[in-house]
């Protein structure tokens, strides 16, 4: 199947065979059924649709369930009302296939007398106002119907499990660099009635969740590096590769953190480097020279170059196996709520992610100047420190820093398609080669 379609069904029996029937070829349906009582779930299996159940209510809780279940490159999704005809997917997916865009959302135009009710037309107006101002991409409708790359969509680490999902997918793309477009689809009447829109109940549900997700701001990004210059970087590699294999090892670690980071929702991506940016340099980073000092200073200097209210999280280098998903599902609006500070544990005790909900360069220093660093209690003490803070620490996965061959062996078997783990294998080569 090229495209997995996920149809998220509460109480839908009534429309489920019109849909279902709809569906193009090579196109599998994925009917998440969200509590039916009225025989969805059994309906759609005997039609021969995919049956996933989400016990949790909520659009979202019922749409992020079936991404979870979908194995396609391309992942679809459509309301399961009849509103909107699946037979139009591979309109929307033409902008992909060419490379026009990333993701697609259907621009719904009305077929049919009481297809859109007046006020749910106008807040969806007044949004899709909000959205091109925010987004810079020219669109006119938050669209139910939408088709993305599945990889793309799992690594924006959505959150919202209500009405605020599909609000904050399309946030979530734009800051992630992934390209907008719209393609016009008809809109018909729905069979049955409707759980959001059709209920002031839901209406007001609906405002609120999309209120708190345009309320968030993006995160900052901010990457501590070297440049990769031989006999700067990486010189515990040596001697088992020369410091100028070393050196392009490096260089393939920043370049996979570097093209991690682009694929994580933010509002701005900073580079705080030590040296002098080369060839290497990704578009779109910004560039400020690390401060003077030890480790623990620059590291709190870090975190002066951020401005405003969004969030800010620090890496190193060092992780190259580093998934986009494991820094944008808790800095997500619903990954962030009650969250002061974020840490990633490293293997040898140090840390090899920090991050503070409310940057401020004088608690930075409180926190990190005059902690011992590079050593197996280093991570020890910084969490002692935020815990003096009383900060509300998110605690991120456990990750291993490549440090020595060892640790580069390690890694590398964690992401043998990787830039850093070719180059490294190559380098292990050559050495054995030439030794």
């Amino acid at each position: 199947m090229t495209v997995d379609l996920v149809l998220p069904c509460l109480d839908e029996a009534e429309a489920l065979p019109w849909v279902l029937g709809r569906v193009p070829r090579g196109v599998r349906p994925i009917v998440v059924d969200n509590g039916s009582k009225d025989g969805s779930a059994e309906l759609a299996a005997s039609m021969g649709a995919t049956v996933v159940r989400e016990p949790r209510r909520g659009f979202g809780a019922a749409c992020h369930a079936g991404l979870l279940a979908a194995r396609a490159p391309y992942v679809a999704f459509c309301d399961c009302d009849a509103s909107l005809d699946p037979a139009e997917l591979p309109r929307l997916l033409a902008p992909l296939a060419t490379g026009h865009a990333e993701l697609v959302l259907g621009r719904r135009v009305p077929a049919g007398r009481g297809a859109w009710p007046a006020h749910a037309r106008l807040a969806n107006a007044e949004l899709a106002r909000r959205l091109r101002a925010r987004t810079g991409a020219p669109l006119h409708d938050l669209g139910p119907m939408r088709i993305a790359a599945r990889d793309r969509l799992l690594a924006l680490g959505l959150g919202d499990r209500r009405s605020g999902y599909p609000l904050e997918m399309v946030l979530a793309a734009s800051a992630a660099g992934m390209r907008l477009a719209e393609v016009p689809v008809a809109y018909r009447p729905r069979a049955g009635r409707s759980k959001v829109t059709g209920t002031l109940r839901g209406t007001r549900q609906a405002v609120r969740d999309m209120g708190a997700i345009l309320a968030a701001p993006a995160p900052v990004l901010l990457l501590l590096a070297k440049s990769p210059a031989p006999g700067r970087v990486k010189t515990r590699l040596t001697p088992a590769v020369t410091p100028g294999q070393a050196a392009a090892v490096a260089e393939a670690a920043l370049a996979d953190t570097m093209m991690t980071l682009e694929q994580v929702p933010a509002s701005r991506r900073v580079l705080v480097l030590d040296g002098l940016p080369g060839r290497w340099l990704r578009p779109g980073w910004d560039v400020v020279p690390q401060a003077e000092g030890g480790l623990d200073r620059r590291l709190a200097a870090a975190f002066a170059t951020v401005a405003g209210p969004a969030p800010a999280l620090l890496v190193g280098m060092d992780t190259p196996q580093l998934a986009a998903r494991t820094l944008a599902e808790p800095l997500a609006p619903a990954g962030r709520a009650g969250v002061d500070a974020w840490f990633g544990p490293a293997t040898d005790g140090g840390f090899w992610a920090f991050g503070l909900a409310r940057p401020d360069a004088r608690l930075a220093a409180r926190l990190l100047v005059d902690v011992p660093m590079s050593t197996s209690t280093t991570g020890a003490a910084l969490r002692a420190r935020l815990a003096a803070e009383g900060l509300r620490v998110r605690e991120l996965p456990e990750l291993t820093d490549v440090d020595t061959p060892a640790t580069a062996d390690d890694v590398a078997a964690l992401t043998p398609g990787s830039r850093f783990a070719a180059t490294w294998r190559a380098a292990r080569v050559e050495s054995a080669l030439v030794g």
